[in-house]
């Protein structure tokens, strides 16, 4: 790969600057105060927020603590996405620090609202309310322990080493490398991680990039979790494709068309690249400690 180790620096150490709140209806000893925390933009929720979960359970009764979930906005927030990723897609245009919710809940409470007869049987009709927000089972994953989510992180290195080089790079890793890759994501050691996925961003000279560009497209304008099909970074003729080249085949919205107005910004890290960016370079520079590039589409703001 081509030296641009400022670059991956930067990438690594991104922060954003982050509040924390306990949702309303938690049942608390005393008052909660926020917590804030600079998040790292390469890591996931549930690798950082120890600190917090710690924070906040010093307020609450043992018996009312259950697993530890987050949202924004109402919307949960994937712990098995990375942290800039959710950031980018969910709040790009808001003001800072982000703003997340703490939950504990595992079940929805219900309270009675309302008790009155109903005429002639005199029945009793109860009227309930929610008032807690259980775990959303439809929205996140559980994450039992962060051994979850370093199977998880494995998992997709794994699914990019195909993509890039049939796996030959990742099996030909003992297992303390892998161990160094994700302990280096971890405890946050740029130099350590970068020791090992070095070897993950290498090719032949030869053949101008990898086999497939392992990437991940998002858009919060559908169901879809994401966009993800073959792409390769070099084109029959030996060109090298561009970012503009994979929106214009795999999400042609995302583009906009000559003398139209912008609808959309699509962001990595936080940056919008230019669509005429080498692919194979911004796969080298703005993946993920997982070897994605993980790219948002959102609506361009209006303001």
């Amino acid at each position: 790969m081509t030296d641009d180790k400022d670059v991956l620096r930067d990438v690594w150490f991104g922060r954003i600057p982050t509040c924390f709140t306990l949702y309303q209806d938690e049942i608390t000893e005393r008052e909660a105060e926020p917590y804030y925390l600079l998040l790292p933009r390469v890591s996931y929720l549930t690798l950082v927020t120890d600190k917090v979960k710690k924070h906040f359970q010093k307020v609450m009764r043992q018996e009312d603590i259950s697993e530890i979930w987050f949202e924004y906005e109402g919307t949960p927030l994937k712990w098995h996405y990375p942290i800039g990723l959710l950031f980018d897609l969910l709040a790009s245009s808001s003001a800072l620090p982000w703003n997340i919710t703490v939950h504990f809940k595992p079940l929805t409470a219900l309270k009675l609202d309302k008790i009155y007869e109903v005429e002639p049987f005199r029945h009793w009709t109860v009227e309930r309310k929610r008032t807690n927000k259980g775990f959303p089972e439809k929205d996140l994953l559980h994450c039992p322990s962060k051994d979850a989510v370093e199977a998880h992180f494995m998992s997709c290195v794994k699914e990019a080493d195909a993509l890039k080089h049939k796996s030959q790079v990742i099996n030909e890793m003992q297992k303390k490398d892998h161990k160094q890759l994700w302990m280096g994501l971890h405890n946050d050691r740029f130099d350590q991680f970068w020791a090992i996925n070095r070897k993950l961003m290498e090719y032949p000279a030869e053949e101008n990039g990898f086999r497939y560009i392992p990437f991940r497209i998002y858009q919060t304008t559908t169901e879809r979790p994401f966009i993800q099909k073959l792409f390769r970074p070099v084109a029959t003729d030996g060109q090298l494709h561009t970012l503009g080249d994979l929106l214009r085949e795999v999400c042609p919205s995302a583009i906009t068309p000559e003398d139209g107005e912008k609808k959309n910004q699509v962001m990595i890290h936080g940056i919008e690249p230019m669509l005429e960016t080498p692919l194979q370079w911004l796969s080298e520079h703005l993946s993920y400690p997982d070897n994605f590039l993980h790219i948002s589409i959102i609506p361009h703001p209006t303001d």
